[in-house]
């Protein structure tokens, strides 16, 4: 009779284990509209031989990173927005915002994933319908949390592959000089022209493609990582800041809040930087208005002009985003969207010639244009 019982349950847990294996497998597909809408919130100067700075900031939700026809459906409507209005030439340098990228994480999940309303609801269903992979990368995580790096570091190759082919792919269909936001990965580099993770700590890198959907240079790190992602990102101080070479001009690119520390201005000006592009997230619905926050963990922030709370997060990032004289042009580009209860805001802009340039305001997805 034991043995009856002992059998019995042993094929009960054999087909609950299996049952669940067949579980993380299935990827059912809900149904799904977005608003493709975009407003051109600045429009500034005339066109020329040059080309011109065109940032997009683009309205986006876990749904629209289900998969990758979504968010190149998402990104191309925007873009061909923008040609028809004339502001896609051969010369245009297109900017993304920060951690556009690192959403991929999300891409290829069950529906349940996408219909969850908290963020730690999202990430429970991440581990539970990835048992191994998320199990061993727990074992290879790194930094004070160790969960978060491990959401990351367990799709960090599906993400690199995902983020080159969406936007090389949309550079090349476009045939413009694309910075695409910014991804976390694992040391990331680029090796015979595609991009590639390591096994070292997570960075916040940003990656620029050419006309042509190669890759320009390497992975860009980010040299301050802010307060709230510090625990599982690392600094990119060993890995120097780099200026390309485009059809609009030399760009360097300066991810979040490396934007308002002079040193990496120096060192852009150094390489005869012109162009500056700096991809943003703002976490927080109507923190634009609210004090600002700073970055209290990195040593360089004492060295800033003001100090966490005495002005707004839209004074600080006005005043202390850098640009380096009247031959440097720059542009700000923020994230805009609800990732679960994760909200994100700021009002991208532009300086040229010592002047700050700000557009409307809209909540919508925008387009910031500046002419060259």
């Amino acid at each position: 009779m034991r043995k009856l019982l002992a059998g019995a349950l042993a094929l009960v847990m054999i087909a609950a284990i299996g049952g669940y294996g067949l579980w993380t497998q299935q990827r059912p597909e809900g149904h799904y509209l977005s608003d493709l809408r975009i407003a051109v919130a600045l429009n500034h100067g005339v066109p020329g031989e040059r080309g011109n700075l065109l940032g997009i900031e683009p309205l986006l939700f876990p749904s629209d990173y289900q998969n990758l026809q979504r968010l190149h459906r998402k990104l191309a409507a925007y873009l061909e927005q923008a040609r028809d209005q004339g502001l896609v030439n051969p010369r245009t340098v297109v900017v993304l915002p920060e951690h556009i990228g690192t959403w991929l994480w999300a891409r290829g999940e069950k529906n349940e994933l996408y219909q969850a309303t908290r963020n730690r609801d999202a990430e429970q269903w991440l581990e539970l319908s990835n048992p191994l992979r998320y199990g061993l990368a727990m074992l290879a995580a790194r930094g004070d949390d160790r969960r978060a790096d491990a959401h990351l570091r367990m799709k960090a190759q599906q993400m690199a592959s995902d983020y080159q082919q969406l936007f090389g792919g949309l550079a090349k269909e476009f045939g413009v000089t694309l910075v695409a936001g910014s991804i976390v990965l694992p040391a990331p580099y680029v090796e015979q022209g595609v991009l590639h993770i390591g096994r070292g700590p997570l960075f916040n890198s940003s990656m620029v493609f050419a006309a042509d959907g190669s890759l320009m240079g390497q992975p860009q790190h980010q040299q301050y990582p802010d307060s709230e992602t510090r625990r599982f990102i690392h600094s990119g101080h060993p890995y120097p800041l780099q200026v390309l070479q485009t059809p609009a001009g030399r760009l360097g690119v300066l991810v979040g809040s490396d934007s308002w520390y002079p040193e990496n201005l120096r060192q852009l000006q150094q390489q005869q930087v012109q162009l500056i592009a700096n991809p943003v997230f703002l976490s927080g619905k109507g923190s634009w208005q609210a004090p600002w926050r700073g970055n209290r963990h990195q040593d360089a922030a004492t060295a800033l002009a003001f100090k966490r709370g005495e002005v707004s997060e839209q004074s600080a990032w006005q005043r202390l985003t850098q640009v380096g004289g009247d031959g440097v042009s720059s542009m700000s580009v923020f994230m805009r969207g609800q990732f679960w209860e994760v909200g994100s805001d700021g009002q991208g802009f532009a300086h040229q010639a010592g002047e700050l340039l700000t557009g409307s305001t809209s909540h919508g997805a925008r387009l910031l244009n500046l002419w060259l």
